[in-house]
């Protein structure tokens, strides 16, 4: 068996790997000050952004629910992988050779379980490509013809081809080194009594990719009458697919959800490459379920849904079971601070036949056309109450009430009011009644209307949502205390700019006394772990300072590092660790001159009269310094 791996390549992974990079993989960071980023946090539903990332430290840190590390703790909880595993696939990322304690590494048998299912997924997607130029797929490759998707096409969005034997990936994949515990892990296969054997087969397959870009399942598409199996076929549930969690697209649109902050959510995946190529490079699909509370959250990273703008769209079949897709949606309406939006085509055309038909622009002009979701929600409740009778209006002003009272904006929340007794054809004062009556009325748990999809969540004291709140910290010193304030704005400024003091500013922060114990705790470890080495990354001093703290303290450690410095621009951000630490040198002057008039209090001058003339030097010597810090603003 392998060993661990050696202690500098770990340390050389986390320096050489750029933690904004990969972070940006899950969440959209936007700058916040000099050499800071930041996002909504992907470890706690949040509506504005908390969570911090300091590339030069090579620190994150939410400020909402305390998560913080580097990036090989941010990787390892986002992908729920180990240690080793974790470094593997970072320094892979780098292309960095990792050496072991014991041996030359890992067999590849021996490389972590979530890594060869990645590998197999990787190899499959290759084969299934390769098998769409046979002779066997020539009704895969038909069926992409009818529907306007050229070879170059399926090659983009990396679309294959099953072969109808029992055991052509089997096979390939057993010549590629992998066993039948393995490939039994994939989803890739089924078992009978004469064991494994291919899952997908006689069918047209389309790699689902993670946010990362890396194959995690297929979706097959049934294409000849002999195949009894369902029209879709997905993968199932695996330790790497989660098809509450899978959006297929993603990997494509993900930077363009970001740049646009605009999300469409399709409901196929012919639908999602018809989107693509009309320009509407923000589409998505779920896989194999609705889109739902964990789709959600991914999608609300991505926008950076803090509530100054963005927008989600949902496009659904004109059929009755698209009307009810919509309607589901609307009931997850509220966790989005986003507006959202339905877009659905007269005709009953999906987007891929609508291209198919009509044309680029005409999918284009469906998603310009869109119509907010919550008035889609109102008629569609409307629609169910006969509106020629009085019997009838009443009963739907009462389904429709709700609805309105559900919508956030309070400026557009009047003028539906308005629109709803136009379209009942009832006085707006009873409409007004009935829509106030609705947003009083305790909502039922799991409604529309209910916590989580139908209503915000409750704000807590200080502004907060109460899932924002973060739970105390006994260690937090009061933010009301100047001395505190001062001692953490200079840890701040030593984490992030070391090389800002130079030897007499270094030796005078070793020296200062710290008084609020969680901040001396800090400032005993930065001394434990001395002065950054003229060449030493930032990264790899942090993770020093690091390992000299309390593991409670660590995340303090994180969310100093990563606290964004108020300065614009190099000149503004030098002066102010320059008057940082003239103040804490000051609150030093401060704190020994009240030592001194202490003891001088206590003295009889007559007595000790050198001690009392030495003290009082000592207070003016003291003075002098504060005066000459001061002379330097």
């Amino acid at each position: 068996m392998a060993g661990l791996i050696k202690p500098d390549d770990i340390a050389e992974v986390r320096a050489r790997t750029d933690i904004r990079e990969v972070v940006e993989g899950y969440v959209t960071l936007r700058g916040a000050g000099i050499g800071s980023w930041k996002g909504l946090c992907p470890f706690h539903d949040e509506r504005t952004p908390s969570f911090h990332v300091r590339p030069q430290v090579g620190t994150y840190h939410c400020f909402g629910c305390g998560e913080s590390g580097d990036v090989i703790s941010f990787v390892m909880k986002m992908d729920h992988t180990g240690f080793a595993e974790t470094v593997e696939k970072l320094a892979a990322r780098i292309g960095y050779e990792l050496h072991y304690e014991e041996g030359a590494g890992p067999r590849r048998e021996e490389v972590g379980r979530r890594q060869r299912l990645l590998d197999a997924h990787k190899v499959a997607a290759e084969f299934f490509q390769s098998q769409l130029l046979t002779p066997g797929a020539a009704a895969a490759r038909q069926f992409l013809f009818e529907r306007g998707f050229e070879r170059s096409v399926a090659e983009t969005f990396g679309v294959g081809f099953a072969p109808q034997g029992w055991d052509g990936l089997l096979n390939h994949l057993r010549g590629k080194g992998f066993n039948a515990e393995e490939l039994r892990l994939t989803g890739m296969f089924s078992e009978g009594n004469r064991g494994l054997y291919d899952r997908f087969r006689g069918r047209l397959v389309w790699p689902i990719k993670d946010i990362a870009g890396d194959v995690i399942g297929f979706g097959a598409r049934r294409l000849f009458d002999d195949d009894q199996g369902p029209k879709y076929l997905n993968t199932p549930e695996t330790a790497i697919y989660k098809k509450s969690q899978v959006l297929y697209g993603i990997d494509m649109a993900k930077r363009h959800i970001a740049k646009k902050r605009q999300l469409v959510v399709v409901e196929g995946y012919t639908d999602v490459m018809a989107c693509h190529l009309a320009g509407v490079d923000t589409a998505v699909a779920s896989c194999g379920t609705a889109f739902g509370a964990e789709h959600i959250k991914i999608a609300r990273r991505l926008l950076s849904d803090d509530g100054t703008g963005g927008e989600v769209v949902f496009t659904f079949d004109g059929d009755a079971a698209g009307q009810k897709a919509a309607l589901k949606a609307f009931e997850e309406d509220q966790r989005f601070v986003a507006q959202t939006y339905v877009a659905v085509e007269k005709s009953g055309m999906d987007p891929c036949e609508l291209r198919q038909n009509r044309g680029d622009a005409a999918v284009q002009q469906l998603i310009e056309t869109r119509r907010p979701l919550f008035e889609f929600a109102i008629q569609a409740s409307l629609r169910k109450h006969n509106l020629d009778s009085v019997e009838g209006r009443i009963s739907a002003l009462r389904e429709a009430a709700p609805v309105v009272a559900q919508i956030r904006d309070s400026a557009i929340r009047p003028a539906y009011t308005r629109e709803l007794a136009k379209w009942l054809g009832m006085p707006l004062e009873d409409v007004s009644r009935a829509v106030g009556s609705a947003s009083r009325r305790p909502a039922p748990q799991g409604g529309a209307a209910g916590q989580g999809p139908g209503r915000a969540p409750q704000q807590a004291a200080g502004g907060a949502t109460a899932e924002e709140t973060p739970s105390p910290v006994a260690w937090r010193p009061d933010p009301r205390d100047p001395a505190a304030t001062m001692e953490r704005q200079a840890l701040e400024v030593v984490l992030q700019q070391p090389r800002m003091l130079d030897d007499a500013a270094w030796a005078e922060f070793s020296a200062a006394r710290f008084v609020a114990p969680a901040h001396l705790a800090v400032h005993t470890a930065i001394g434990a772990a001395g002065r950054p080495g003229a060449s030493e990354p930032p990264a790899a001093w942090i993770e020093r300072v690091r390992h000299e703290l309390p593991e409670g303290l660590r995340p303090l450690l994180a969310e100093l590092a990563v606290t964004p410095l108020p300065a614009t621009t190099e000149a503004s951000l030098e002066r102010y660790c320059r008057d940082i630490l003239a103040g804490l040198a000051e609150l030093q002057i401060t704190a020994q001159k009240a030592d001194r008039m202490g003891q001088l209090q206590r003295l009889d001058p007559a007595a000790s009269p050198e001690e009392y003339q030495r003290l009082n030097r000592e207070l003016m010597e003291l003075e002098l310094r504060r005066r000459a810090l001061r002379a330097r603003d």
